[in-house]
C-alpha cells in the first residue's frame, strides 16, 4: 500500500505541474471561462494565480516527502477553494475543456471530491488529525 501511495502522490503531483503549466500558455483562455464572475478579481490574475499555485503543489507533492501530510492538506484545501470555478461553468453553462453541455458541466462537479479524496489519502493527509487523541 505504502508504493501505491506513493505513486499517486506522484502522479498528483504530475498533473498538478502540468495544469499549472497550462494555466500560463496553452489553456489559458479556457481556464479563464471558469473563473466566476462575481469574483472582485481580473481573471487572468487568478488563472496566472492558480496557475503558480498548481506548480508550486505539485512540485510539492513529489519532491517534499517529509511534508507530505501537510502538503496533502493544502492540496485538498485548494481543490475545495476552486470548486466555486466549477459550480460557476455549470451554472452560466460556459464551455471549456469539452465541457459544452449541461450534463457535462454537472457531472465534471463530482470529480472534485474525488481530488480532495485522493488528495488526503495519497499523501496520509488526514492523520495529523488522529496524533492527538485524549
Amino acid at each position: 500500500m505504502k508504493y501505491v501511495k506513493a505513486l499517486l502522490q506522484i502522479g498528483l503531483g504530475f498533473a498538478l505541474f502540468s495544469a499549472g503549466i497550462s494555466h500560463l500558455t496553452t489553456a489559458r483562455a479556457e481556464f479563464q471561462a471558469q473563473v466566476p464572475t462575481w469574483l472582485p478579481l481580473d481573471a487572468d490574475f487568478v488563472v496566472i494565480a492558480s496557475g503558480v499555485v498548481e506548480i508550486a503543489l505539485g512540485l510539492s507533492l513529489m519532491l517534499l516527502w517529509r511534508y507530505r501530510m501537510y502538503v496533502g492538506i493544502v492540496t485538498a484545501l485548494f481543490f475545495i477553494a476552486i470548486f466555486p470555478g466549477n459550480i460557476s461553468q455549470w451554472i452560466n453553462g460556459i464551455s471549456a475543456f469539452g465541457l459544452d453541455t449541461d450534463q457535462a458541466r454537472f457531472t465534471r462537479l463530482f470529480f472534485q471530491p474525488v481530488l480532495v479524496a485522493w488528495a488526503l489519502f495519497a499523501t496520509g493527509g488526514l492523520k495529523i488529525f488522529r496524533k492527538a487523541k485524549p
